[in-house]
This record gives structure tokens, sequence and C-alpha cells, in this order.
């Protein structure tokens, strides 16, 4: 059950046998049904998820009641409303499992004594962090300079896994289309 989260954290620093049987009392393993919300809008963001298997997304509801995706997560992935998590405010957005979903999660008490008792995992999150930074960035500025189709043609090249796994008005939304567009563009690239 720790053996995704484990490996992923040897990605970014080391821990000695002893302080990885530490590291996993320090989580909870949890299912979740497709469509389960975790976290809804106006909550307090109690807890960072960590994908095992499945898929969850984060949104809001615009003011005209739409929902519009920011985020996905699958494997070895973590989501949560981070500004929420970190200052213990209320949440600005949902997370919401697109398929039924097995993930870890640890409270911000939890990871605040996790940090105390294993200070690498402090720079473990810190660089999962940056990385995650990074490609909102990177997502931000092919929002601005390419255009919508190339926007998708990017995106099934480097997230192929999200366009077979991820229902095409869950994908458009993620986009900033509508899902006939989406449509359009995908009928338009396989003919």
């Amino acid at each position: 059950m720790y053996t995704g989260l484990l490996a992923h954290v040897r990605k970014f620093i080391s821990l000695t046998s002893e302080e990885e049987i530490l590291l996993s009392g320090f989580f909870q393993h949890r299912k979740v049904a497709k469509k389960e919300n975790l976290l809804q809008a106006g909550d307090p963001c109690k807890h960072n998820y960590f994908v095992l298997k499945g898929c969850l997304r984060l949104f809001f509801i615009d003011e005209k009641g739409v929902e519009q995706t920011t985020q996905f997560a699958i494997e070895n992935w973590w989501m949560n409303d981070y500004m929420a998590f970190m200052n213990q405010h209320p949440a600005n957005f949902y997370i919401q499992a697109v398929e039924t979903t097995e993930l870890l999660s640890i409270s911000f008490n939890e990871q605040e004594e996790l940090f105390k008792a294993l200070p690498a995992m402090e720079r473990y999150f810190r660089l999962v962090y940056q990385k995650a930074a990074a490609a909102a960035q990177i997502r931000a500025k092919y929002q601005h300079t390419f255009s919508k189709e190339e926007q998708y043609l990017n995106f099934s090249r480097s997230f192929p896994d999200f366009v077979q796994r991820v229902p095409q008005y869950l994908l458009a939304s993620y986009l900033g289309f509508t899902p006939e567009y989406l449509s359009e563009i995908r009928k338009k690239n396989i003919s």
C-alpha cells in the first residue's frame, strides 16, 4: 500500500529503512468512489492526498454555476487546495474522484509532526511543490501562447493517460473549452 509513496519519496530524497517505516505511520489509507467529493469549497482543507490508484480533480464553480477543472492527479501525484491547506483556511476548491480512487491522506497536523520526526520530508515536499509550481507556470504560458487546438495537442502528447482516462467534458473544462469544441478538435486531428 505504501510502496507507491515510498518509491515517489525515493525519487527526491533518501530515507533509512527505519525512517521509511516511521513515514508510513503518518498516513491513512482510503478508497473513494467515483464522483465522491473529498473537499467542498468553504470547508476546511484538512488533508493532503497522494493518489495510489485512480484519478482526482480539483475544480471550482464559477459565477455562472459552471464547474472549472484546474488540476488532475493520477497515480503518484499529490492534490489539495494548497493555499487553504497551508493557511488552514476554508477551501476555494472542490476535490472529487474522477474514478474509483485509492489514496493516502495526511492531515495538516500529522504533516507538521512528520516534518519534526523526519526533517528530510520537508525537503521532499518542497521539491514536489517546486515541480508543481513549474508545471503551473508552463501551463499558464501555453494558455497565453498556444491556440486552443495547440493546447489540446500538446496536452494529449504530454499526458496521453489523461486523454484516455478522463471524460471528455472534464478534459474540456480543464483546457477551457466546451465539450463540443473539444470534440471538433479531436475529429479534425483523427481524420
